[in-house]
């Protein structure tokens, strides 16, 4: 093995001296160097046993020889010059990022990479970004597949012309090396592949052999990517077949080559495949012994195939053994495979390396690296054609592998990410159909590949049926194992060119309708009588799924191809061979003339191709429908099945089918679900509309309401007894059977709809049920016309945003912009009904075909009824309205035959009587199906006045006796005088006599016959069925045929005479009287205005009750016949005689009388409701506070009542109000959450934004926090550490903020309140060990209760008077008051109640923030640390309720976030701890303020730190110690006392950060003229000096003042903001007397204890002796001016997309690699992995790690492959919502639909608002717990 392990340099100087020899450079050295070469490729690619090194150095050797031994790179360079590229070609594995364009799509499944897409011109296209699911490859530059315009600017050239020729010997070497490389590379496979065991693949062999493999694919792939010229020679090596006979036949003398051949044939067998040689030989074998015809019969395959297929039927054998036939086990059935094309299924033969490369794809299941090197190729256009040949040659095997695969969906992808780039080309698919029968081989395969699930169908005749269907419970089914099939076979057919041969093609039509029948009658439901079902099978979802994608959708592909006149013989073809399998179906089921009771399917797909089919013949083709209708029987056979659909779609409602269980009811609902309505209800109503337009309506009508079980309830008598139904159903399915008319005569889809109208009539049911957004709308609306299947196929799941649905929806829908409600319900953007639509075109039909709840429909009723009162169009309940329908196609007229025959005049009459008698189980729902019915038969009664009788021809039958034509209009005047009824021996009619008046002629002419629909139809029956009158003409009395009926007790039934006397006129006349309630309600219009019947102005669209109905029916009436309109005149003078009528007509009577009644009623009402309101109010004004961090609440908090002696609190639980005492103290219901929001203020006003790109990066160094953390170092470095923590404020970050919902409650209430919620386990989203509970009354979150002082109001509103003490006077008190620590009205010594709530409330502060936040000092646990914790908590709410108004008080009082403020409370407990800690009165800061002193640290030994000097101490935290170390409660003087000396201090500040300011010679001259004198030189005029001071000291006012506000009351006075200073220095009573703002000075304001110089200089000794040893620091450590700006969050870009293509592929910081979950904080733009197990630490997530560090436990993060926003707060976390919407205001949660979204500026603020405000546990309702795993 010299050769191979020789060194680098070694192999190049061969490789070079090889290249030189071949090509060319000395005579009769070729020969030998190309053995040479031979032998060194063989010793090197050998396949090695161990892998590893030995194929490292196989490739390096390839290289070497590629190259010529000239450096790689420079290789790879040299051949990417000669790349041809028109093509991107770019392939991608799942979950990768693409987009597709439907503007410049010529094929659906067009897709385009991030690059080629962002290089395009789209704007403005309707494109979408999606995350493929199977993987794909790019587009760009394919004029296939796209339209030119939307190639990038790289592929826009058609740069071919100008490529360079290849020199010759640049890949000489590559075509001699490369075959012997590829065929290593087979070997390996061979080697590595053993047939597995009893069907176990050892995967773990496969996978080992690929592991070893990966560099070999790797190499090539990289060799795909040096361009066009490499990829030709690959594809030359590929498909040469001369190569590969001399490489693997394993003829010659290598004995390695030969076991891998016998390896491979092995590999063949086991694969149930054979070399086509073997398989001749063995048919001929069998041929002799007469077994089998198959080999013949795959040579002569056209001939055999069409006559063989009928065998089909009934060869099939029962896979018993046996042969004893197992009762009740299902059986798999297998087809005889005599009618099969084996060569299709098991013949394959390998020519060249590229079909065996293939193979070994197959059998090791796709390997992804496989697949894409294979797809890299693809822009080679001779590889797309031998590649997609050879693919279409191993279909079969693909099948059967994928049948047997563990990971069928992984598989599945892998599949279809290949054939989609094959198939999806029309040219490419149509040469693959002429050259390699394409669609044969799909068929047979899909057919081959149901035939292995096969059982025996139970319809109808379960002994002796012959009919098949395939069994949804198998895998292949349940698992959707046959989706890239039939995705496949749906691709093809979209191309009109492959569809058309379909479609020609007779025997392939006769097999698919084969296919197709093994669906027909799946999924078989029986109901259940007994018990209820022990198993819930959920086979339906496999059932509804097949249908749709390996039935419906291949349909409408085909139905797409079949649009013009010239296509009529497709339809005739298709139609022909569908009743042929129907017909075959029929007799398979043995099916007669009766369904078997009690048995559904909802799997007709038989019937849908059938009705399709002859819906668009009629629609686009113009072909005469009876040309291609069957004969009366079989329309009568075609009507059966899905009328019985529509009778248990009934039932299911009616609950008659409880026992099976709820899947059930999932079945009649995805029946009726906008993705199968379109091909599976409306088919089902189109092909009843057809049947019922030829078939005698007598026929169709008892059909219906024999299927609904409802023909016992038809009866005039008042009882009767129902064998088939229980009377507790009968209502509903009365109704179902009634509404069901309704939509048959009504609906008019498939009728003569245009498909704009039809778009228009769904678009507008779904809006009137509900407002939609615009993508529910998209999905809810798939109509036929746009069907493109929504089929998981994820290059081909679109629909289009077609121009006419987008036009559409702007004629009939309003847009609602998306709004916010306080409670923070984020609304999307809405389409609403315009009100038009609601007044002319709401079409209750069309709803109650599309809804799948039946609450659906009401909620459609109520909306309408809310539009007709807002618009005062009509006050009452109104019905459902009467809407005109559109005209029917004259093909159709015949429908109507079905409203003017007299079966349903005599229903009609018996219900109008029952309703009238108050029979029972009648609704208004009936009464308004039933006068919706005749309205519809007037409306389209064709003959005028035709009173001459029915043609004589006729035989009599018992209808006649009923009326005397079919013509409803004619009809309704007849009156009936008696009715002969069959009634149950216990009817109260029995007992009566028979009226006088009938003597026997009389009984024989006036009484109607008993009438029995049953009877008729059967009757009707026969006579279509022998087509011969005589037989029929003998009348079949209706008696005889009572006695069929269903099984079971037949009861008693005697007949009995009843009186009617009625028509339908006058009952509809008596029913106006009823509904009105008042008699003689109806008076005849015309009575007043003849004009009503000349121009009758009768409207398309009716508004109004059951009254207005009745009116309108008998207005039409009397317009269409003078004769009914005589009647009516005369029946309306029978009831009472005419009254000419006063002024009031009667409709305005009827309304008045309503008004009356109406107005007691609301007087009534308005009475109690005023009672009730004002129980009600406290309670609801303070629970709506919990939607809006600042609604108006009056607290009774002491702050308000000042009269009352002392404040007393309602307990929310107990209901008791007292007050507060130390026993029994009250608390305030209060959330305690840290906060770091103060700490991301930043001093700058440009706001920071989200890093889109590398150059932008955010760096925390200018926020508040990190302000405030640098100065407490650099002063604890330099002073004494107990000075320099009271010398600032912590809880910048990881402060505590306390807020109430101001509700109060006993705290011993409290605990049982706890106690009872711990012991309540189902209360999650807060947990109760933790402390969390909801306030008993307003909901809302919390966690601590916050005891309130017993205190009284009196002594604070007598402190409120000003004393005249002096200054002096004051400053000594505040000092003694000082002194005396610890003494409070009540000792802590004697442990109260109260005082121990203190305790407790305050662990529950410190616990609150983590404890980095509390601890600052350098000796852990110091006192100090509590120390400055207490006074800072106080500093944190002042300052955050400054931020909550808005960073300053200008509004004053206004703002009502005071007004529920606990601060008060806060304060007392803050208080009374800090009291326990003494400050030493040598060091109390108060001393230095107020006295001279001597300097105490010249006294001090050098090496204590000093105290930190006066002039570096922070005001403000000065102010609060004083104010929490004195007695509380507070004197008014003694604050404004303390605020007067620190007022001192903080000017001396604000003059020295001045003087820093200044330049030098600003000083100077300042020094030198005063402040009189005007400056030149200055830039600083007084006017700007004074107004430096003022902004220095407002943030020290506004604290100050809502300080006092709190302890003190009063309001808080507003003001513009340039008096702000002055009114709040006013406001502290810093001001003796008020001045006008423009002569104003700020030092007026001051008011000395000690003269100000000497007081002055004491202060800048300190810093002098400071600066004495650190100079360098002393101006860093002065007071800065602050000036912050409002907290607020990043800002974020305008598009979406910015963001997602920056972060979707960046890595983490942390792991470096690129996260599933990438989030981004959107407070400091810190980029995390979400849920990553990466960046895991001590168990925390790097969400929630981030959420405590950046926010104390709030996180705000977007996550970007979701464009949502989730919040952490502290254990739980919640989505919060989009910020991003698109166009239509819509959220796109997940990037579901990748429409390109936008900022929502109002959203963000709301979420920025709720942020400030610390109001998420208040506004988000859904939290959960994350268990620290986000």
């Amino acid at each position: 093995m010299a050769g191979a392990a020789a060194s680098g340099r070694e192999k190049r100087a061969t490789a070079a001296r090889l290249k030189a020899a071949l090509s060319g450079g000395g005579g009769g050295g070729e020969s030998g160097a190309a053995a040479e070469l031979q032998a060194l490729l063989e010793r090197a690619l050998a396949p090695a046993p161990g892998g590893g090194e030995a194929v490292a150095e196989a490739l390096e050797w390839c290289r070497c020889l590629l190259s010529g031994g000239e450096p790689w790179e420079g290789f790879v360079q040299a051949v990417r010059a000669y790349d041809p590229a028109t093509l991107c070609g770019l392939v991608w594995t799942a979950n990768f990022v693409a987009y597709r364009c439907r503007t410049c799509g010529i094929s659906p499944c067009m897709s385009l990479c991030a690059e080629c897409f962002h290089q395009g011109e789209h704007a403005g296209h309707d494109y979408n970004m999606f995350r493929s699911q199977a993987g794909g490859a790019c587009d760009c530059g394919d004029g296939n597949v796209m339209r030119e315009a939307g190639f990038c600017k790289r592929h826009r050239m058609k740069s071919s012309s100008n490529v360079p020729c290849v020199p010759k010997d640049l890949l000489m070497m590559s075509e001699l090396v490369l075959p012997q490389f590829i065929f290593s590379l087979i070997q390996y496979l061979r080697e590595g592949y053993n047939e597995p065991a009893l069907d176990l693949p050892s995967e773990k062999d496969l996978h080992r052999i690929l592991q070893m493999l990966e560099p070999h694919v790797s190499f090539l792939e990289d060799l795909t990517k040096m361009g066009g010229a490499m990829r030709s020679v690959l594809t030359q090596v590929l498909t040469n077949q001369q190569f590969y006979k001399d490489l693997s036949s394993g003829v010659g003398e290598n004995a390695c080559a030969k076991k891998s051949h016998e390896k491979y044939l092995i590999a063949l067998k086991g694969s149930g495949l054979a070399f086509p040689e073997d398989k001749l030989a063995c048919g001929m074998q069998e041929q002799a012994s007469g077994t089998s015809t198959l080999a013949i019969q795959g040579l002569c395959r056209k001939t055999s195939w069409g006559g063989e297929i009928l065998l089909f039927k009934k060869n099939y054998s029962c896979e018993d053994q046996d042969g004893s036939q197992g009762v009740g086990k299902r059986k798999r059935v297998k087809l005889s495979s005599s009618t099969k094309d084996q060569s299709i299924m098991d013949v394959l033969k390998h020519k060249c390396f590229l079909e065996e490369l293939l193979f070994w794809t197959i059998k090791y299941e796709f390997p992804q690296k496989m697949v894409t090197f294979l797809l890299n190729m693809l822009p080679d256009q001779d590889y797309k054609i031998a590649f997609t040949k050879t693919f279409v040659q191993h279909y079969a095997f693909i099948m059967k592998t994928l049948k047997k695969s563990h990971e069928s969906d992984t598989m599945s992808n892998r599949i279809v990410h290949i054939s989609v780039q094959l198939f999806s080309n029309e040219e490419l698919a149509r040469q693959v159909t002429e050259e390699c029968q394409l669609l044969d081989i799909m068929v047979t395969v899909l057919l081959y590949m149901m035939e292995s699930c096969l059982i025996k169908s139970e319809l109808q005749d379960e002994e002796n049926s012959l009919h098949v269907v395939v069994n949804c419970g198998e895998a292949l089914l349940k698992n959707n194992t046959y989706w890239p099939l039939v995705s496949d076979f749906i691709n093809i057919l979209s191309h009109q060119s492959v569809a058309k041969k379909f479609l020609e093609d007779h025997s392939l039509l006769v097999t698919w309708m084969n296919f197709v029948s093994f669906f027909q009658g799946m999924n078989l439901n029986k109901r259940e009588l007994n018990e209820h079902v022990e198993f819930e099978s959920q086979t339906y979802y496999a059932a509804f799924a097949a249908e749709l994608e390996a039935c419906a959708q291949p349909m409408w592909g085909l139905l797409s191809h079949c649009k013009v006149r010239e296509t009529q013989e497709y339809t005739r073809n298709v139609v022909r061979y569908c009743l042929e399998a129907l017909q075959d179906w029929f007799d398979a089921i043995n099916f007669v003339d009766e369904p078997a009771p009690n048995q559904v399917t909802f799997h007709l797909p038989l019937h849908r191709y059938y009705a399709m089919f002859l819906s668009k013949a009629v629609k686009c083709q113009e072909l005469d429908l009876d040309s291609i209708l069957p004969d009366q029987e079989m329309l009568m056979k075609l009507m059966i099945h899905p009328l019985q659909i529509q009778a248990s779609l009934s039932e299911i409602h009616s609950n008659m089918w409880v026992r099976n269980g709820l899947q059930i009811k999932g079945q009649a609902m995805t029946y009726v679900q906008s993705h199968f309505c379109n091909s599976m209800i409306d088919p089902d109503i189109y092909l009843l509309q057809v049947c019922a337009s030829r078939l005698d309506p007598d026929y169709f009508i008892s059909s219906v309401f024999e299927r609904f079980k409802v023909v016992d309830l038809l009866t005039m008598a008042s009882q009767h007894q129902n064998t088939v139904l229980d009377s507790e159903h009968e209502r509903s399915m009365l109704e179902g059977a009634l509404t069901f008319l309704v939509i048959l005569l009504s609906l008019r889809l498939h009728l003569g709809m245009t498909d704009d109208e039809i778009l228009r009539a769904e678009m507008v049911a779904q809006l009137c049920m509900n407002d939609r957004t615009h993508s529910s709308l998209l999905d809810l609306i798939s109509l036929e016309s746009y069907h493109i299947p929504e089929n998981p196929n994820p290059k081909s799941g679109i629909v289009p945003g077609s121009l006419s649905f987008e036009s559409m929806l702007s004629a009939v829908a309003d847009f609602k912009a998306p709004v916010f409600e306080p409670g923070g319900s984020m609304q999307q953007g809405m389409y609403t009904p315009k009100a038009d639509i609601w007044d002319k075109e709401f079409d209750p039909v069309m709803v109650i075909l599309r809804t799948v709840y039946r609450r659906d429909v009401q909620s459609a009723m109520d909306r309408y009824t809310a539009f007709l009162k807002q618009s005062g169009k009509f006050p009452g309940n109104p019905w459902p309205p009467y809407k005109k329908r559109t005209p029917l196609h004259p093909s159709y007229k015949g429908l109507m035959k079905l409203l003017h025959c007299k079966t349903l005049h005599i229903v009609l009459f018996t219900l109008l009587y029952k309703i009238l008698m108050d029979h029972q189980n009648l609704s208004e729902h009936v009464l308004c199906m039933v006068l919706y019915l005749i309205e519809l038969g007037l409306e389209d009664s064709q003959e005028q006045e035709s009173d001459e009788e029915d043609s004589v021809g006729e035989h009599e039958r018992c209808h006649d006796s009923w009326f005397p034509s079919s013509n409803l209009v004619s009809n309704m005047r007849h009156f009936i005088n008696y009715v002969r009824v069959r009634v149950p021996e216990t009817a109260p009619e029995v007992k009566r006599e028979p009226p006088a008046s009938t003597s026997s002629d009389g009984l024989n002419s006036g009484t109607a016959q008993v009438f029995s629909l049953v009877a008729e139809r059967r009757k009707k029956f026969q006579e279509i069925i022998n087509r011969n009158s005589s037989e029929a003409s003998q009348v079949v009395h209706p008696k005889t045929s009572m006695k069929w009926s269903a099984p079971g007790a037949t009861p008693q039934l005697t007949t009995a005479i009843l009186e009617i006397k009625e028509s339908i006129l006058s009952l509809l006349i008596k029913l106006h009287h009823k509904l009105s309630g008042k008699q003689n309600s109806y008076y005849p219009p015309w009575f007043d205005d003849m004009e009503v019947l000349i121009q009758p102005e009768i409207p398309k669209y009716s508004h109004g009750d059951g009254m207005t109905a009745v009116e309108r029916i008998l207005l039409k009436a009397a317009v269409q016949s003078r004769l009914n309109k005589r009647i009516i005149e005369e029946i309306c003078r029978k009831v009472t005689p005419p009254v000419p009528p006063k002024k009031i007509s009667p409709a305005e009577k009827k309304t008045l009388d309503k008004e009356e009644r109406r107005q007691k009623a609301r007087e009534r009402q308005q009475k109690l409701l005023a009672e009730f309101a004002s129980r009600q109010k406290s309670f609801m004004e303070t629970a709506m506070d919990v939607e809006l961090p600042d609604a108006d609440i009056a607290m009774e908090i002491a702050t308000s009542e000042q009269h009352v002696s002392e404040a007393v609190y309602d307990c929310v639980i107990c209901g008791q109000s007292g007050p507060s005492t130390e026993d029994r103290p009250t608390g305030l219901v209060v959330l305690l959450q840290a906060s770091s929001v103060l700490g991301q203020c930043r001093n700058s006003t440009e706001p920071k934004k989200l890093p889109t790109s590398e150059e932008e990066q955010i760096y925390p160094s200018d926020t508040c926090a990190a302000v405030h953390d640098v100065r407490l170092t650099t002063l604890q470095r330099y002073f004494k550490d107990s000075s320099c923590l009271q010398a600032v404020s912590i809880g910048w970050e990881g402060g505590v903020y306390v807020q109430t919902c101001g509700h109060t409650l006993h705290i011993d209430c409290h605990k049982s309140y706890m106690e009872s919620l711990r012991n309540d386990q189902v209360l999650q989203g807060f947990s109760v060990d933790k402390g969390e509970f909801t306030c008993p009354l307003c909901r809302q979150f919390a966690n601590s209760v916050l005891p309130c002082y017993p205190g009284n109001n009196v002594e604070r509103s007598l402190l409120q008077c000003h004393s005249n003490k002096s200054m002096q006077d004051l400053i000594k008190e505040v000092e003694e008051l000082q002194e005396q620590l610890g003494t409070f009205p009540v000792s802590i010594s004697s442990e109260t109640n109260l005082s121990k709530e203190m305790e407790s409330v305050m662990k529950d502060i410190k616990s609150t923030t983590q404890k980095k936040y509390t601890d600052y000092s350098k000796t852990p646990g110091s006192p100090d640390n509590d120390f400055l914790f207490m006074y800072s908590v106080a500093r944190t709410n002042l300052e955050l309720e400054l931020v909550h108004r808005g960073g300053n008080l200008c509004l004053g009082g206004a703002n009502t976030a005071g007004k529920r403020s606990c601060l008060n409370q806060l304060f007392h407990v803050l208080a009374m701890h800090m009291r326990l800690y003494s400050i030493d009165s040598a060091y109390n800061p108060w001393r230095k303020l107020t006295q001279l002193m001597q300097d105490r640290n010249s006294q001090m030994s050098s090496e204590e730190l000093p105290e930190v000097p006066v002039l570096y101490r922070d005001v403000s935290s000065l102010l609060l110690i004083q104010i929490l170390t004195m007695p509380q409660p507070l004197c008014k003087e003694h604050f404004t006392c303390i605020v007067k000396v620190l007022f001192t201090l903080l000017y001396t500040q604000a003059l020295v950060a001045f003087s820093v300011k200044c330049s030098a010679e600003d000083r100077v001259a300042w020094k030198n003229s005063g402040a009189l004198k005007k400056v030149s030189s200055s830039v600083w005029t007084p006017d700007s000096v004074e107004g430096y001071l003022q902004q220095f000291c407002l943030p020290f006012l506004r604290i100050t003042c809502l300080l006092q506000h709190h302890l003190f009351g009063g309001e808080l006075p507003s003001c513009q903001e340039d008096e702000e200073f002055t009114v709040l220095a006013n406001c502290l009573g810093l001001l003796s007397s008020f001045q006008s703002p423009h002569q104003f000075t700020s030092a007026s304001c001051l008011d000395w204890p000690v003269p100000a110089f000497n007081m002055i200089s004491q202060w800048c000794l300190e810093l002098a002796s400071f600066a004495d040893r650190h100079a360098e620091q002393v101006k860093v450590l002065l007071v800065q001016e602050p000036k912050w700006d409002l907290p607020c969050l990043l800002q974020l870009p305008e598009n979406y997309n910015t963001i997602f293509q920056y972060y979707h592929r960046k890595t983490c910081t942390v792991c470096t690699k690129v996260p599933k979950d990438p989030a981004v904080c959107l407070v400091c733009g810190t980029f995390v992995c979400l849920k990553g197990l990466c960046c895991k630490q001590q168990s925390y997530c790097e969400c929630v790690l981030h959420s405590q560090n950046c926010g104390a436990g709030t996180g705000i993060f977007l996550l970007i492959n979701a464009s949502v926003i989730i919040i952490i707060r502290g254990h739980r976390f919640c989505l919060w919502g989009s910020v991003y919407l698109d166009a239509h205001g819509e959220e796109d949660r997940d990037l579901r639909r990748g429409k390109p979204l936008y900022i929502c500026k109002e959203r963000y603020k709301v979420l920025e608002q709720q942020w400030v405000s610390h109001t998420f546990d208040h506004i988000n309702k859904r939290w959960g717990p994350h268990y620290n795993g986000l």
